[in-house]
């Protein structure tokens, strides 16, 4: 491996460390604020991180008006798509950490990456074998992460899976855009899109007020300037030299983060039965990235 290939997995293990920390961010948050008001205000900041990036790019890379004024309809259109994406998953997968535990959240979650060749099917794309020996070892990783003796599977659980599934039509919504225009403005419109529709949600269903926010400014500022603005940014990076394969695969580490970060920060626990669901969810992901 190039030491290119190398530095740009770093990165987008760093990128995958952050997203594993933020699920405790998220949960954290959630003492102080409602779970639109922490999605509203987190992308609103990711949203506003991207902005002198965009600024700097832009001015460097000296596009072309007319080439400009040709993708923005297209850029404008993809970041309502995915803004409007971003704002279902993520608003389930908030309500759902409210239920269930940060580790088991970021395992649920990371089944996007086994839900979204399924649901080629849907739009004519083959699925191969190593994605169906990883749906049969995701669903039995999620019966042995979820149910356990005492209880079956609870609110938060089906609520972080659903978030899964949104957040694959989200990513199918991004790669059926993402070639056509630049990322980072996609990117950068998908939050502002998203942090608004939060905000107005939050003001119809909580009651925010700046004193709550700045009691949570630290999770928030994690959430949304790390977790969305620098995240964001090193898997761009990081993606420019490096397989597809080998991204996904090294992206969806942030699920292990994630038990490790509840373990450490919140105490958290699995037991000995969760801990083999977890590694067969984790399996299941790494089989989906190799198809």
């Amino acid at each position: 491996m190039k030491i290119k290939e190398i530095k740009s997995s770093l990165l987008l293990f760093l990128a995958a460390v952050i997203w594993g920390v933020a699920f405790v961010a998220q949960s954290v948050g959630l003492d102080y604020v409602g779970p639109m008001t922490l999605n509203g205000s987190r992308f609103l900041l990711g949203g506003a991180v991207l902005l002198p990036l965009i600024y700097f790019r832009q001015k460097r890379q000296g596009e072309e008006a007319g080439k400009e004024k040709k993708q923005w309809k297209t850029t404008l259109l993809g970041g309502l798509g995915c803004g409007l994406a971003l704002c279902i998953a993520s608003s389930l997968q908030q309500y759902g950490i409210q239920y269930t535990t940060v580790g088991k959240a970021g395992f649920i979650t990371a089944l996007y990456i086994v839900i979204v060749p399924v649901l080629g099917i849907f739009f004519g794309k083959k699925v191969g074998p190593l994605v169906w020996a990883g749906v049969i070892l995701a669903i039995i990783g999620f019966y042995l992460l979820c149910i356990t003796e005492s209880s079956g599977i609870n609110k938060g659980d089906i609520l972080v899976f659903l978030c899964a599934v949104c957040f694959s039509f989200h990513i199918m919504t991004v790669d059926y855009f993402a070639p056509k225009i630049d990322a980072v403005k996609l990117s950068c419109i998908q939050f502002f899109v998203s942090g608004i529709l939060c905000t107005t949600t939050a003001f119809i269903l909580e009651k925010p007020s700046w004193e709550q926010i700045m009691a949570g400014a630290v999770p928030i500022l994690y959430a949304g300037v790390l977790s969305c603005g620098v995240a964001y940014t090193l898997q761009i990076i990081g993606q420019a030299r490096v397989k597809p394969t080998v991204a996904s695969m090294i992206l969806s580490l942030e699920s292990v983060i994630s038990v490790l970060a509840g373990w450490l920060i919140l105490k958290e626990s699995l037991t000995g039965r969760q801990l083999l669901g977890c590694i067969l969810v984790f399996a299941a992901v790494i089989l989906a990235g190799k198809e």
